[in-house]
């Protein structure tokens, strides 16, 4: 019992002893959260005022690999006041970008990088139709190209409510800065009602 009482007592003052090292390691432990924290979001506060300002020349994006035009599109989707992820890969069913947007909907675009020149056909239209509503639940389904659409693409698009972005409407919106809700004219939907409030 003797050796029980001097063993707490023991601990007792080396923890009296110690507490300004245990105390200051502690402090500089919170400090260097609190530093991290303060960074992240000093990087995401750059990240959001560098995306705001956005502007990407078509000489730049034409430069861009497959995958950087993906990301591109979804950065200039996030500009634009969108909250969206890059989801293109293997097996994507026709959507590389899915956006939301609290007045807009859903957004899928379909990204088609190619040669200046080159041109987008039907059969593209028709991928998009068959995938962005059924499989994505898309509201707004979009094929983005910095080249052309042949004209049975764009006459196809247009009657079955398929958007196009060519490279004179990727200029717009990549460049000159044009919201791209407003270069297609995109009407503000209500927000879609869920079955929990169709309930209440």
């Amino acid at each position: 019992m003797t050796m029980l009482v001097k063993a707490v007592g023991a601990a007792w003052d080396a923890a009296v002893r110690g507490w300004p090292v245990a105390a200051g390691l502690a402090a500089a432990g919170l400090a260097g959260l609190v530093w991290r924290q303060l960074q992240a979001v000093r990087r995401r506060r750059v990240q959001a005022e560098l995306l705001a300002v956005l502007r990407i020349p078509l000489a730049r994006i034409d430069a861009l690999t497959d995958a950087e035009f993906e990301f591109a599109l979804r950065d200039l989707l996030i500009r634009d006041g969108w909250s969206a992820r890059r989801v293109g890969q293997k097996g994507d069913q026709a959507a590389d970008v899915i956006g939301q947007h609290v007045q807009r909907g859903r957004i899928v675009l379909q990204a088609k990088h190619t040669t200046v020149g080159g041109k987008v056909d039907s059969k593209v239209m028709y991928q998009v139709k068959g995938t962005a509503r059924p499989v994505h639940g898309a509201d707004v389904a979009v094929v983005v190209t910095n080249g052309g659409f042949t004209r049975d693409a764009k006459a196809w698009g247009d009657h079955h409510q398929i958007h196009w972005v060519d490279r004179e409407r990727l200029r717009q919106w990549a460049e000159d800065g044009v919201p791209l809700h407003d270069l297609l004219r995109l009407p503000v939907r209500r927000p879609r009602r869920t079955a929990a409030r169709r309930a209440a």
